[in-house]
């Protein structure tokens, strides 16, 4: 299946390669793999491992930079539902985005950005 990306994604000399872990549970799932813009949308690429009770995973190293992504379940392509951003792709569904940091400092601090502040969230609760 080819998908039609609009990042560029080449990696740049002298940028690190970052560590990502991708998660996902089910549990009747036989098998699960990640296609994306960083590994030109080919399924076995990158096949999850699983833990034998419906938990997948898969450890990587990407440059830093914006990437498109679906699992691939049992042979049917989804969004990753734990993905905080999507987009709509050319076939009708959506493809799930993910931000990789220059660096884990910089990961955290773009993590951090979505929190609530304390003040926020002690306010909401009394309203």
């Amino acid at each position: 299946m080819k998908h039609n990306h609009n990042h560029d994604n080449a990696p740049s000399p002298g940028l690190p390669l970052m560590p990502v872990r991708f998660e996902f549970t089910h549990p009747t799932a036989k098998s699960v793999c990640v296609a994306g813009s960083f590994n030109r949308w080919q399924p076995e690429a990158k096949t999850l491992h699983s833990s034998g009770v419906g938990n997948w995973w898969k450890e990587t190293l990407l440059a830093p930079g914006t990437y498109e992504y679906c699992l691939i379940v049992d042979g049917h392509w989804i969004p990753d539902p734990s993905a905080a951003e999507s987009v709509p792709n050319p076939f009708g569904g959506r493809n799930s985005i993910l931000k990789v940091a220059t660096s884990p400092v910089a990961a955290h601090l773009a993590d951090a950005e979505h929190l609530p502040l304390k003040k926020e969230t002690k306010q909401r609760s009394k309203a």
